[in-house]
């Protein structure tokens, strides 16, 4: 069974010893989601863009070189407004469930789209403040058992914070 495991990181570089041990723990760039605030830009109405890894750089501009070429390495990178909340960088699965119908409407806002990543709503709400204050919410799908132990031990020797594992619910498009 598809789980996720989830944790919050406290800063953009911690986020990035993270993802970066991920891929070295060989977790697929398709498998990992990142989730921050957008703090180079004060835009507050709703857009949307797709990128890809090669045009990464681009949103790396704002957070660093070393931090654009991690987060480069991910699927789907791009940048999204929610409403109420303001500008956000997202990829990975996170990316395509924030930028769906839970997101469109200014009720569901980012607790709505977390809970219908799986996320129960307390952890959900407890998320939302934390990404609105800064933080990073990680998370990586793992199918197997192994996977998650190894998933967890990263997040625990960075030091990440709320480390939890859901059972992952699907996506759809």
């Amino acid at each position: 069974m598809t789980k996720a495991v989830f944790c919050i990181a406290q800063s953009m570089e911690q986020a990035e010893l993270i993802v970066n041990h991920l891929k070295m723990a060989d977790f697929s760039n398709n498998d990992i989601s990142v989730l921050f605030p957008d703090k180079s830009t004060t835009q507050d109405f709703a857009h949307e863009k797709h990128t890809k890894s090669p045009e990464g750089g681009a949103i790396g501009g704002a957070l660093g070189l070393g931090a654009g070429a991690i987060f480069g390495w991910l699927a789907g990178i791009g940048s999204l407004a929610i409403p109420g909340l303001g500008p956000f960088i997202a990829a990975g699965p996170i990316m395509g469930a924030l930028s769906g119908a839970a997101v469109g409407a200014a009720t569901g806002g980012l607790t709505g789209a977390l809970i219908g990543l799986g996320i129960p709503e307390y952890e959900a709400k407890r998320y939302e403040g934390k990404i609105s204050s800064g933080n990073a919410l990680i998370s990586v799908r793992a199918t197997t058992s192994e996977e998650r132990d190894v998933a967890k031990k990263i997040f625990e020797h960075a030091h990440a914070e709320d480390i939890s594992v859901t059972t992952e619910a699907a996506v759809s498009a």
